[in-house]
């Protein structure tokens, strides 16, 4: 058996290749799933981005007769067991999770229940758990055969936004009156929007984006006010925090020096806009007002998952979502592409940032 990966050289994100190899033997106790689907969305950059610092690049080594410097860029998707040399899981069952640019991936079963199981590979322990969890789709009380498309699209992206909101409750939103969003038209952006104006009305939602986006982001109605890059001095000066999605220091310096004292906190979340991404996530050195933080989510839902439980913990993620769904019914466009150089293509566009935000891209490679 053969199967396809994308191969991204990490040093040079815009250098992607579609390489072919042999699957191998599957392991005693493992399971090979074949790729059905899988989203391409600017979550999928922010893996690339930082795929190092936070250990992206580990989850699905490339087959490659010399893989050093080359990873493959994780997705959100669902996959069909084709092969199981694991007592619990058959063939042909389907399952929701994290996937390879590819159409193969072979996992170890581990904690398996009627609902999900783990990934126990040796080599993705070192990473979050978020990450290893598999959904049986067959008891997954989140799927909706219907909303496939959705689920990969958003799901990922929207409950970044929801810990977001969550976290910035707890500390009661540092004393802030508004939130800024940068890059208002990315989907995790719109998560964040859409779950504070669910949990936290009396915040106002402020979107920065680009001036040829600012009509798509106000006709989603997640947001107060829609300003383009261009009009941060208009941004009221009241007490702020920022959440930062396009990981461009020059926006971010603006941003600080415009409201100096009276930002209260600065969230560093992605990287949409990484050519100009200056040092890190944005750059972060010498700006007034207080420094910018990296919100990574995994660990936030950790803690999350353990005061709540899995149960509770679901329901209140459910109950935005299905608010969420309603806010962006008919706003995006769902457009479904087949191959996996589809998939290399969708990337290097959205590297480039010349991707349509109102499209939601869907690959089944």
């Amino acid at each position: 058996m053969s199967l396809a990966q994308v191969h991204v050289r990490k040093d040079e994100l815009t250098n992607a290749t579609l390489v072919e190899a042999e699957s191998g033997e599957l392991a005693d106790g493992a399971v090979r799933l074949q790729v059905e689907s899988f989203s391409v969305t600017a979550n999928n950059i922010t893996y690339a981005v930082v795929g190092d610092g936070f250990g992206y690049w580990n989850f699905f080594p490339p087959k490659a007769d010399d893989p050093d410097g080359l990873g493959i860029v994780p997705m959100w998707g669902h996959a069909r067991v084709v092969e199981s040399k694991h007592p619990d899981i058959g063939v042909g069952e389907r399952v929701y999770g994290y996937l390879p640019m590819g159409t193969q991936l072979d996992v170890r079963p581990g904690n398996v229940s009627e609902m999900s199981f783990s990934d126990t590979t040796d080599y993705r322990q070192p990473m979050s758990p978020v990450y290893n969890q598999y959904s049986r789709l067959a008891a997954d009380p989140e799927h909706d055969p219907a909303r496939e498309a959705e689920r990969m699209i958003y799901g990922p992206l929207f409950k970044t936004g929801f810990i977001i909101d969550y976290f910035m409750r707890s500390e009661e939103w540092f004393g802030a009156e508004q939130v800024i969003l940068t890059s208002a038209s990315s989907k995790t952006a719109m998560g964040l929007a859409s779950v504070a104006k669910q949990n936290s009305p009396d915040i106002k939602r402020m979107g920065l984006t680009s001036a040829g986006n600012a009509d798509f982001v106000e006709s989603t109605g997640l947001y107060d006010e829609v300003l383009s890059y261009e009009e941060v001095g208009r941004l009221p000066l009241k007490p702020t925090v920022t959440v930062d999605f396009a990981g461009n220091a020059g926006l971010l310096a603006k941003l600080h020096e415009h409201f100096s004292n009276t930002l209260k906190y600065s969230c560093l979340v992605g990287a949409t806009h990484i050519e100009e991404r200056g040092g890190g996530l944005g750059g972060a050195a010498d700006l007034p007002g207080p420094k910018p933080t990296l919100f990574f989510a995994p660990d936030h839902f950790v803690a999350f998952f353990k005061e709540h439980g899995p149960v509770e913990g679901g329901k209140l993620i459910a109950k935005t979502w299905r608010g969420f769904l309603s806010a962006v019914e008919g706003t995006v466009e769902i457009v479904k592409l087949n191959g996996l150089d589809a998939a290399r293509t969708t990337y290097l566009e959205m590297v480039g940032g010349s991707v349509d935000p109102a499209k939601g891209i869907v690959v089944e490679p």
